[in-house]
């Protein structure tokens, strides 16, 4: 705690201030206020799983379409209908693929657009991930000190019965 408090930086100012309120709450409302923090990095935490799922997802889409890309027409191939179902089928048209845009929503594109669609996606994902990060660090390390002040006042109380 003493060595955030001498701190010089543009986010020194705000831990104290957060630490002032902090030291101003009751037990139980520092208790409280603790659980509901680490709710909220867990809800987080939560989110960047699903973040990291959909971005495997599309790095595999991406991939299975530059193979596909790379496939004559008329080739014979498995075309799997769930994940572990795969029926035998010939490729027609390699140029236009069928993108699912989510919510049962496919839309027809063209090879270079469903690519270009993947990309993007990953690109929007990864930004939103990285972002989700810092939020999620920043409210873990109000977590901790409202953790350090619940327990110093904790012994505090301990120590004056």
């Amino acid at each position: 705690m003493a060595s955030r408090k001498g701190g010089s930086g543009g986010g020194g100012e705000g831990v104290r201030s957060l630490e002032l309120e902090l030291e101003k709450m009751s037990v139980e409302q520092l208790r409280a206020f603790k659980e509901q923090t680490d709710m909220e990095v867990n809800l987080l935490h939560d989110s960047l799983n699903n973040i990291r799922t959909a971005t495997s997802r599309l790095d595999i889409a991406s991939a299975a379409l530059h193979d596909l890309s790379l496939r004559p027409q008329g080739k014979r191939m498995l075309v799997p209908l769930t994940a572990s179902l795969y029926v035998p089928g010939t490729l027609d048209e390699a140029d236009k693929v069928l993108v699912d845009v989510g919510t049962g929503y496919f839309i027809e594109k063209t090879m270079a657009d469903g690519k270009d669609y993947c990309e993007r996606k990953i690109k929007l994902l990864r930004s939103n991930f990285d972002q989700l990060i810092e939020i999620a660090t920043k409210k873990k390390k109000i977590a901790d000190e409202a953790g350090l002040i619940l327990q110093a006042k904790l012994r505090q109380m301990a120590a004056t019965t």
